[in-house]
């Protein structure tokens, strides 16, 4: 791991590499827990909600520093003030990471390992302003057997606290070996 200036202003929070990951978005509802076996009659299951947590400057900031995207639109408050946003919003890209502790709350007792497999479908409908709270969801909307596993298709969301429309919704897929 290496240290980051912007990451000071981030304390409470978990850096992995640059991309800031904060301690308390696993708490709201209890984790979904079942077995491989379990697994495979999931679809249907909601997985529950983060906490709302803020989004802030610091995060877009060591976002923009991970990927090199400083668009004014996510670094620069002052002319960002000046669009129709009124401020800085986050990375779309960073709206799509959120998803991962989301994806986390499902534990599978028997497996031996998982890993994320890809993204089927991805949009960000609406933006996620710097200072807004922001709260991920996902639900599992398909079971399917895999050599040596079974793959789970989830319907993740980052909804924005007081908007319509969600920041990010992507058709995640995660695998799952036992």
């Amino acid at each position: 791991m290496q240290y980051h200036p912007r990451l000071a202003a981030l304390s409470g929070t978990l850096v992995f590499g640059y991309l800031i990951v904060k301690e308390d978005l696993l708490p709201g509802a209890p984790r979904v827990t079942t077995d491989m076996q379990g697994l495979r009659t999931s679809a249907g299951r909601h997985l529950g909600h983060t906490d709302w947590a803020p989004m802030m400057q610091a995060q877009v900031d060591a976002f923009a520093d991970c990927t090199g995207d400083h668009n004014f639109l996510h670094v620069d408050p002052e002319a960002a003030a000046q669009t129709p946003y009124g401020g800085t919003i986050a990375h779309g890209f960073l709206s799509l990471a959120l998803i991962a502790p989301v994806t986390q709350r499902l534990e599978v007792t028997d497996a031996k390992m998982s890993v994320n497999y890809g993204l089927d479908r991805v949009r960000f409908p609406a933006p996620l302003p710097v200072g807004a709270q922001w709260r991920g969801s996902a639900e599992i909307i398909e079971v399917t057997d895999v050599s040596g596993g079974l793959q789970v298709k989830l319907s993740a969301t980052i909804e924005v606290h007081g908007q319509e429309r969600p920041a990010c919704v992507a058709e995640c897929l995660v695998r799952f070996y036992g």
